[in-house]
Parts: C-alpha cells; sequence; structure tokens
C-alpha cells in the first residue's frame, strides 16, 4: 500500500503548490525576485501545474489495480454520464474568461492588471462551476474505474476543496473588496440554489 501512500503525497504537493503558488503575497515575493519576467509567472505556474498533476495520472497508471468493485455496465453509464456531464460544465466555466490569458501564454503582470469580477452564466449560480466540474468528473472517472487509486484521486479532491476555496476566496476578497464579498453571501460554492442573486 506504500505506491497509494506515494499518490497521495503527489496531490498534497499538487494541491499545496496549487494554492501556495496563487497567494498574493507569494506572488508579490516572486515580482521582486524576478523583475520583468515576472510577466511569464502565470504560464510558469500553469506548466508546473500541468506537469505535476500529469506525473501524478502516470503513475497512478503504473500501480497494481485493487478494485473496489466489480465493474458493470451501471457503473460505466453513470460514469461516461457524470464525466461528460462535468466536462461540459467545466468548460463552460471558462466562457467569458480570456483562454491564453488565463493560461499564462499571453504575458501579462496580473497584480497589476485585474480581471472584472465574472458573476453571469454559470457564476450567477454558483461561485466555483469549475470545481463543481471536477467533482462530477473525477466521481465518473470513479464510477468507471472503480479501483483504489480512483478513489484516491476523488478523495484527495473532496478534501482539498474546502481548503482551496477558502484560500481563494480569501484572495478574490482582497482583490475585488465588498463586491465580492456581497456576490459572496448571495452565490452559493459549489450547489445552486433555486432562488436567484440579483445585483
Amino acid at each position: 500500500m506504500m505506491e497509494y501512500f506515494v499518490l497521495s503525497i503527489g496531490w498534497i504537493l499538487f494541491y499545496g503548490t496549487h494554492t501556495l503558488l496563487a497567494a498574493l503575497n507569494i506572488k508579490r515575493k516572486f515580482r521582486a525576485i524576478m523583475g520583468r519576467r515576472y510577466i511569464w509567472y502565470r504560464m510558469l505556474y500553469s506548466l508546473w501545474s500541468t506537469m505535476l498533476i500529469l506525473a501524478i495520472f502516470i503513475y497512478a497508471a503504473t500501480l497494481s489495480p485493487v478494485w473496489l468493485w466489480q465493474q458493470g455496465d451501471l457503473g460505466t453509464y453513470l460514469g461516461f454520464m457524470l464525466a461528460a456531464f462535468g466536462t461540459i460544465l467545466a468548460v463552460k466555466s471558462l466562457k467569458g474568461i480570456e483562454l491564453f490569458r488565463f493560461i499564462g501564454f499571453r504575458p501579462h503582470d496580473d497584480l497589476k492588471e485585474k480581471d472584472s469580477l465574472t458573476t453571469n452564466g454559470l457564476y450567477h449560480y454558483i461561485r466555483h462551476p469549475l470545481y463543481a466540474g471536477l467533482i462530477l468528473i473525477f466521481f465518473g472517472f470513479f464510477l468507471y474505474i472503480p479501483n483504489l487509486a480512483s478513489l484516491v484521486h476523488l478523495l484527495a479532491l473532496l478534501v482539498y476543496l474546502p481548503v482551496g476555496i477558502y484560500f481563494e476566496e480569501k484572495k478574490l476578497i482582497q482583490l475585488y473588496g465588498e463586491e465580492y464579498s456581497s456576490y459572496r453571501r448571495h452565490v452559493p460554492p459549489i450547489f445552486p440554489k433555486f432562488t436567484l442573486w440579483k445585483k
């Protein structure tokens, strides 16, 4: 079971650095060190995250599977359906966001160039549609491949999300102040309410 402990450490490293490197005080320290080259920080951040998550999945694929139950047609169907819906949700959450700038392929100083707060589309119903999409993708993947590695992937995400949301929203309040605080009071984080928020 040592290999699954290593897999868990991989997720801790990924989520830990993902949150740490996105913090405003850490970004300011990197800008002080990097100077004008800080415009490449976002791209380096994206490359690091991509390489690390690929390494985690490649490592998981090398493990001898420990099946939690036998695969069946129902799990396969539900898994595909949830993963597909989650992918659609994740893609739609990026609507209105300049993707090349978000990834960092368009160099910029994200400490100076603040985007406007997005509260329309899916963000009108939930604050973190990308996270909601990831939950569905990981849960669908677990139903489709019900082994221990898939469970570790899912549990790592579910354990991280409250922590990740807390620190992300702390940063957003620093950036947008009362505008985000008001939005946060009226719009739920992951699961939509039936009442709609009006600005």
